[in-house]
């Protein structure tokens, strides 16, 4: 498991059966998240100041020179595994890159502010992208490389994380402003509905028997897991004492669910039979990306671990 440090700007590498660090490495300036490329032979970590990518071979651990892109805020992979597609946040651009290489092919000058987290159509033929410090989601063509809609959620939203639903008809927006999750029907581009959670949420994780939606409400603490099939909050979580669940990923068997504490310097481990804490593992300031690694599935379309 990889935990990109913000703060300190390194990586910590923990194992996830004897919940301990077996390394730390530095990279470069403010890390954000730990990426696998589309043939998963490959973690990305994104320095977002430093502009680089900094490569892991993890079937070593190792990790190499880093490669120059521009504010790498998070990244993601087109699902025929041509593109990288660089979330440049600062930059309000979306942009192409040849996805061995990284060499640039394209760009899209989004007309929001904050674009960082995506997920892609079920045909791959189109993404969603959330835009924080405007409110929006923008919808953009694959092939076409443009914008092909965009969707204000609210005046004072500030959205996170997206997810498309397993059945591929519903796409789930994570909300830290308004505390909660919005629906997008995925035909249509349209707001179907919302559903609350807790203060802050942030991050979205399929369980994976694809029953439910874990959402990380990052300013109390809590997991939310909300039904696919009712599409309402089946139960909630808390963190003993609180804390600041923000992205992570789920085991290859399912029954851990591993989250970054953003502010809190800290890893969880939470059983997803009964949301036990089953251990919480202190790695440095400001934990974020967390990559669980390996996944199962055939490719990688980014960010912390969205397979296919």
């Amino acid at each position: 498991m990889y935990v990109p440090d913000s703060t300190s700007d390194d990586v910590v590498v923990l194992d996830q059966k004897t919940f301990k660090q077996v390394a730390r490495f530095k990279v470069g300036r403010r890390p954000q998240h730990v990426v696998p490329s589309w043939d998963l032979k490959t973690l990305w970590v994104n320095d977002n100041d430093s502009n680089d990518l900094v490569p892991i071979d993890p079937r070593t651990g190792g990790h190499g020179r880093p490669v120059q892109v521009d504010d790498p805020y998070n990244l993601y992979f087109t699902p025929d595994g041509r593109y990288a597609v660089v979330m440049a946040e600062r930059a309000q651009r979306v942009d192409f890159r040849d996805a061995r290489t990284m060499r640039p092919v394209s760009s899209v000058k989004v007309p929001c502010r904050g674009p960082n987290h995506a997920d892609f159509s079920a045909a791959g033929d189109f993404f969603l992208t959330a835009c924080e410090f405007s409110g929006d989601v923008l919808r953009i063509d694959t092939a076409g490389r443009r914008v092909t809609g965009s969707l204000l959620l609210d005046r004072h939203a500030q959205p996170q994380d997206v997810k498309l639903s397993p059945d591929g008809r519903t796409f789930y927006i994570a909300d830290m402003a308004s505390n909660g999750v919005w629906t997008i029907d995925a035909r249509t581009f349209r707001r179907t509905g919302f559903v609350p959670t807790g203060k802050g949420a942030h991050g979205l994780y399929v369980s994976r028997d694809s029953r439910v939606l874990y959402v990380t409400n990052r300013g109390e603490g809590s997991i939310s897991l909300v039904s696919f099939a009712t599409g309402r909050v089946e139960r909630t979580w808390r963190l003993p004492g609180g804390g600041s669940p923000d992205m992570g990923g789920v085991s290859a068997d399912g029954r851990v669910l591993w989250l970054s504490g953003r502010y809190d310097g800290v890893v969880y481990a939470i059983s997803t039979i009964d949301g036990r804490l089953i251990r919480k593992i202190r790695v440095g300031e400001g934990p974020h990306g967390l990559c669980v690694y390996p996944q199962p599935g055939r490719y990688s379309l980014g960010h912390t671990g969205v397979l296919r």
